[in-house]
């Protein structure tokens, strides 16, 4: 059941950042925190749980983060540009 969760919630961050990017507001930014962290939980508690290839799993988990720190990069650039 903690699959389909997690997979839900990793697209539904990657989905919000491309959203907030367009209209930024510290909300959306927190949001978007909130939904990486909460992805990197289940993600960890998945390979704790059912353990597997890792090395496809951090392949995976360090596409996504990097993926995930480039939009909240970019968000909080333009939010810091909008405020200027």
């Amino acid at each position: 059941m903690i699959l389909p969760i997690h997979i839900i919630i990793a697209l539904s961050s990657v989905f919000y950042s491309i959203y907030a990017f367009f209209t930024p507001t510290k909300k959306k930014l927190y949001a978007i925190y909130a939904l990486t962290a909460l992805t990197i939980i289940s993600g960890t508690y998945l390979v704790i749980t059912h353990p597997g290839p890792m090395a496809e799993v951090c392949t995976t988990g360090l596409v996504y983060i990097g993926i995930m720190l480039v939009g909240i990069w970019a968000v909080h650039h333009k939010l810091a540009l909008a405020k200027n």
